[in-house]
């Protein structure tokens, strides 16, 4: 029956590869767990029934990715999208957060409509090659970056933006350990090397005293607090388009990004497009709306699926483990929460240098490809956006091209989205 669910030997995995692929890519977003609870209660919501809503929805989402689209691709409310739920939209325009819930709640039915229309799968599949593989490897460069801040081996510095760690630090000492250690394992191609570097940097953070055994390992969920509490009535308001406007298209061009970066990796991708797309988007479009109904932000992709397809996941099969994970977690918050940050950067590190892989594949030989690829790569870890640097990339494509007299090579769809990248710069400068 799983054979024929996830085809494996089709995609040339095993039960074994599957089953770890979830637990590391698990492991390496369980901070959403606790980080998403954090920032949204700054907006006034009650963080048990935020914790309820974010395990819920990111199971779902996960669950649909695995069983409806077979994709080792894991789903969680999005970090960019929590912040702005939080900041701009709560606290910086004064909206209650029921009726921002309702903004989400609207998203996710564009998202939706999209989908089955297979408008999105002709945006993911009309993107160039040369963007798809700078996606992919500055996606890698974004999660290292992350990584690396997140072990504090790279800090802020006033005068340079960021520099070098203080290798005093203990976490720092302990992440250096992981990633060295983690790395050999990889390069003797020993399996689970990336969870086992995980385990060795938790447990030496216990040891010397950085972190702490949980109090408690089960606790029971509360979604009370924020499940059906949308304000439809609020939210159907003309004023609130704008903030719809925003939360679709940032999660559009950020699911694009991580999903043509995370298949491309994984060598889901066939002659550039792919297969499936609909129903691989379809996952963000549900995990949306499920989530602003029980109670947090933006379900979106995840890039630290990486990390579960660098371990061997190449099926949605990782994805039941991923899903079964999330929904323990809502009985088990306070053992996830013992993860510390610098437990997981090796990780989030190690996939990020198998990631830039992809940008062998740019054509460097010719500059209307090779310039394109290079800005997405670059933009992307430096705006910490994946979202930006894709319509950055995509946007001097277009330039470049039509410079260069190969206007011919710009399909119809780049037109569309290059008009829009634009439209949304200038109104971002307008405010």
């Amino acid at each position: 029956m799983i054979e024929r669910l996830f085809k494996l030997a089709e995609n040339q995995t095993t039960i074994r590869r599957e089953l770890l692929g979830g637990l590391t890519t698990f492991m390496t977003m369980a901070y959403i767990i606790a980080v998403n609870p954090r920032i949204l209660s700054e907006a006034g919501m009650p963080i048990e029934g935020v914790l309820f809503a974010t395990c819920v929805s990111a199971a779902a989402a996960t669950l649909v990715m695995g069983l409806w689209a077979n994709y080792p691709i894991a789903l969680a409310p999005g970090m960019s999208l929590n912040a702005y739920f939080t900041y701009s939209i709560v606290l910086g325009r004064g909206v209650p957060w029921q009726t921002a819930l309702a903004v989400v709640f609207f998203s996710g039915l564009l998202f939706l409509l999209l989908t089955l229309t297979n408008v999105r799968e002709q945006i993911v599949n009309g993107i160039p090659d040369c963007l798809k593989y700078g996606t992919a490897a500055g996606i890698g460069l974004f999660i290292a970056f992350v990584g690396l801040r997140n072990a504090k081996i790279i800090v802020a510095n006033p005068a340079t933006f960021v520099g070098l760690g203080n290798f005093s630090d203990a976490q720092v000492q302990i992440a250096t350990f992981a990633l060295i250690v983690t790395a050999i394992l990889m390069a003797r191609k020993i399996g689970g090397a990336i969870l086992i570097g995980i385990a060795i940097a938790t447990i030496a953070g216990i040891l010397r005293g950085l972190s702490q055994w949980p109090a408690h390992i089960f606790s029971l969920p509360h979604p009370g607090g924020t499940f059906l509490k949308l304000d439809f009535a609020g939210a159907a308001k003309l004023g609130l388009v704008e903030f719809i406007f925003v939360f679709f298209f940032v999660d559009l061009f950020d699911n694009v990004g991580t999903l043509v970066g995370v298949c491309e990796q994984g060598g889901f991708l066939r002659d550039g497009k792919l297969p499936r797309a609909s129903r691989a988007l379809l996952a963000d479009a549900t995990g949306t709306i499920f989530g602003a109904l029980t109670g947090t932000s933006t379900v979106t992709s995840y890039i630290e699926s990486a990390a579960g397809v660098a371990a061997g996941a190449r099926t949605g099969l990782g994805n039941l483990v991923i899903a079964a994970l999330f929904f323990a977690a809502m009985f088990c918050a306070p053992l996830v929460a013992a993860i510390p940050g610098y437990a997981t950067a090796p990780a989030l590190i190690l996939v990020g240098a198998l990631m830039c892989e992809s940008v062998s594949k740019v054509k460097w030989d010719d500059f209307s490809e090779a310039f394109p690829a290079f800005l997405t790569i670059v933009a992307t870890p430096l705006t910490f956006s994946v979202a930006t640097g894709l319509s950055l990339g995509l946007i001097s494509y277009t330039l470049v091209k039509l410079g260069s007299g190969k206007h011919r090579e710009i399909s119809p769809l780049i037109w569309m989205l290059t008009g829009l990248f634009l439209l949304r710069y200038a109104y971002l400068a307008a405010e």
